[in-house]
């Protein structure tokens, strides 16, 4: 890893298949209230979506796709613009409170790197990239090698606790990526495990790694 992690945060972890967007949110939302109210402690929730594209508050309207397509656009309460959602993408999404002395963007840095950590044990070398002033902001994970986005992250902060998180490109359809502008980016080129590797790991052993990564083990 080339940036280190300096203090340890472990999560507890909650795993599902494949859930609604609409209702993963309800949950989500609940999940937030228990944190705050310290009833529960942090977590990590894996888990995966029908299709859906996503938008933020800043999503233009020239970056939205083609009704045509036939796939939801849904509005967010998360940072970011727009991203898509599918069956063999992992979704994490993150319920943490934040320590004293960070803030969102600061835990964003984090998952970033943490993703990083994960990216280079399933044998895809990868980056986080600072953002140029006046440039597009470069949240996210990239190939080291290729120069593709393998990983976007959207999240925001209330009362102390985050919520929302990161979507790591595994194994499934690209071409979504190709009727919309992720990310607020016309030339950004989006990728996957699948797509970065010759023998890529099984969808189970990639939420292994991730877990891990994020000191959310199985059976935590």
């Amino acid at each position: 890893m080339s940036e280190r992690i300096v203090r340890a945060r472990p999560l507890a972890l909650i795993q599902d298949d494949l859930v609604d967007y609409e209702k993963a949110m309800e949950r989500m939302t609940e999940l937030v209230g228990a944190r705050q109210r310290d009833d529960q402690p942090d977590i990590l929730w894996l888990l995966s979506h029908p299709q859906v594209f996503t938008i933020g508050k800043r999503t233009a309207a020239e970056h939205l796709p083609d009704a045509s397509h036939g796939i939801p656009v849904i509005p967010t309460g998360r940072g970011g613009q727009l991203t898509y959602h599918g069956p063999g993408q992992l979704v994490g999404y993150l319920i943490v409170k934040l320590r004293a002395d960070e803030g969102v963007v600061d835990y964003v840095r984090e998952v970033e790197l943490r993703l990083v950590a994960a990216l280079d044990e399933l044998g895809v070398p990868a980056e986080r990239r600072e953002t140029p002033p006046g440039s597009e902001l470069l949240t996210g994970v990239w190939t080291r090698e290729t120069g593709r986005k393998i990983a976007s992250i959207g999240m925001r902060a209330s009362r102390g606790v985050t919520s929302h998180g990161f979507a790591l490109n595994v194994d499934g359809d690209l071409d979504p990526w190709h009727y919309a502008v992720p990310c607020g980016m016309p030339d950004v080129d989006m990728t996957s495990v699948a797509r970065e590797l010759a023998e890529p790991p099984a969808p189970e052993q990639v939420r292994a790694v991730v877990s891990r990564a994020f000191e959310a083990p199985a059976g935590s």
